[in-house]
């Protein structure tokens, strides 16, 4: 009697568990699409993409300096005394270790160029998100998932993607 009503119970678990599984709604969306399809972000990338060309050049003009400067110590470094040896040789020293620390500064983890594109990118991912949120409320999703990014869905149906839907929002 009491393994009855253990199975029973298990039995109606089981049902309600299909039961809400079944009623869950959920979508996917492509943010790589969606934000191809938004002039801000092409424009915010292309301003990302020229400070960082700009600064590349930057530091490499550091370094083709730096590379002068050491070609020119080689070539008169016979001629020179031990003392204007060593002055030169930190000199040179100096230099890379700044052509370093520049590049560090502009490319390096929370770097210039990553305070840029989180000034540039975010308000736009952001923006992004907030559409997502917002749809997801008014049409009752309990799960939307990102196919754009690294994720692992290997198979979506077209009919669950409602990235253009994004889009709409976002245009207003």
């Amino acid at each position: 009697m009491n393994s009855l009503r253990k199975i029973i119970l298990a039995s109606f678990f089981l049902l309600g568990m299909i039961a809400s599984s079944v009623a869950q709604k959920y979508a996917f969306v492509d943010t790589k699409y969606i934000l191809a399809n938004m002039p801000d972000y092409t424009e915010a990338q292309k301003k990302l993409d020229d400070i960082s060309e700009k600064w590349v050049k930057e530091i490499e003009e550091k370094y083709k300096q730096i590379a002068e400067k050491n070609k020119k110590f080689q070539q008169e470094a016979i001629l020179l005394p031990a003392d204007e040896k060593n002055k030169k040789r930190a000199e040179i020293k100096q230099l890379e270790e700044d052509a370093k620390e520049l590049q560090k500064k502009r490319f390096g983890v929370g770097g210039d160029l990553f305070k840029k594109r989180k000034e540039l990118i975010e308000p736009i991912q952001d923006e992004i998100y907030g559409a997502i949120k917002k749809m997801a409320k008014e049409k009752g999703y309990d799960f939307i998932m990102d196919k754009g990014t690294n994720s692992n869905i290997l198979f979506t149906n077209p009919k669950y993607d409602k990235s253009d839907k994004i889009l709409k929002i976002i245009k207003g």
